[in-house]
């Protein structure tokens, strides 16, 4: 059972800004369904979500297709619906019925002429280095580690992922389709709060949203090992409150990879 939060389009304005960096505008694809383009089609759940630009031209709709079917389906999940509603009102605005589509097509101009040149030292051949650097891995036996706390991805005693940590996660997702014999371990961890079982239950359960939320990205569900640990496993002291912030988190590690290459 899908447990996104899902955001209706009412309350996508007020996420404009964390949803969608300057660095993703820049490389959203705005050249399809222009006059002799092949036309696009929207099927799926979510395409009543979507607004009306996005569903009744057919620049919007490749807008929606080109970008934001991230598991290559062909089919608009809400979740996906929501991401597309995001990106282009922020750049849109509240002009979204006079949107100037052909400005930005020569805003990329600059853009396809470095991609005739490769990609620039921060872009490697699909994923972004420097936003997988922001994940901050460290090197550990297993792999690279990275940690996402509890108050980033999670309401408290909740195992939904917040509508940012879908958009957080996206860096990671983009690495992962790029670098398919890549392996990764998620894991769950609680502080010492509720009982051994409760707190068992809501590490797996968490750690499973994350794994849920990458497959919807496009990232094959087998490449996972996915675990709980409860409060087995604390990095801090539970007497804290801030030791407690600290062990509620989950960890993704990426199997034999170090944490260097980023």
């Amino acid at each position: 059972m899908n447990r996104f939060l899902l955001l209706g389009a009412t309350a996508a304005a007020a996420l404009t800004t964390a949803a969608a960096p300057a660095s993703a505008q820049d490389r959203w694809d705005w050249n399809g369904g222009r006059e002799g383009d092949r036309e696009y089609r929207l099927v799926g759940p979510g395409v009543p979500d979507l607004y009306p630009e996005l569903r009744r031209t057919n620049r919007g709709r490749a807008f929606v297709m080109r970008n934001f079917d991230f598991n290559r389906d062909g089919l608009v999940n809400r979740r996906e619906a929501m991401a597309a509603n995001r990106a282009f009102e922020s750049v849109a605005g509240r002009a979204r019925e006079s949107f100037d589509w052909d400005s930005r097509v020569s805003d990329r101009r600059a853009d396809r002429d470095e991609d005739r040149r490769g990609p620039g030292p921060e872009r490697t051949a699909g994923w972004d280095r420097a936003a997988m650097r922001a994940y901050h891995f460290r090197q550990t036996a297993q792999g690279a580690r990275m940690t996402m706390q509890e108050d980033v991805l999670f309401a408290t005693d909740s195992d939904v992922l917040r509508p940012m940590a879908v958009e957080r996660l996206r860096p990671l997702a983009a690495y992962l389709r790029a670098n398919p014999g890549v392996r990764v371990a998620i894991d769950g961890h609680t502080d010492s709060r509720g009982t051994d079982a409760h707190n068992q239950d809501l590490s797996e359960r968490r750690a499973q949203s994350v794994r849920e939320a990458l497959d919807e990205m496009g990232v094959t569900r087998a490449r996972f090992r996915v675990a709980g640990h409860g409060e087995s496993s604390p990095v801090a002291s539970n007497a804290t409150a801030e030791g407690m912030r600290l062990n509620r988190r989950v960890e993704v590690t990426l199997l034999g990879r170090r944490a260097s290459e980023f």
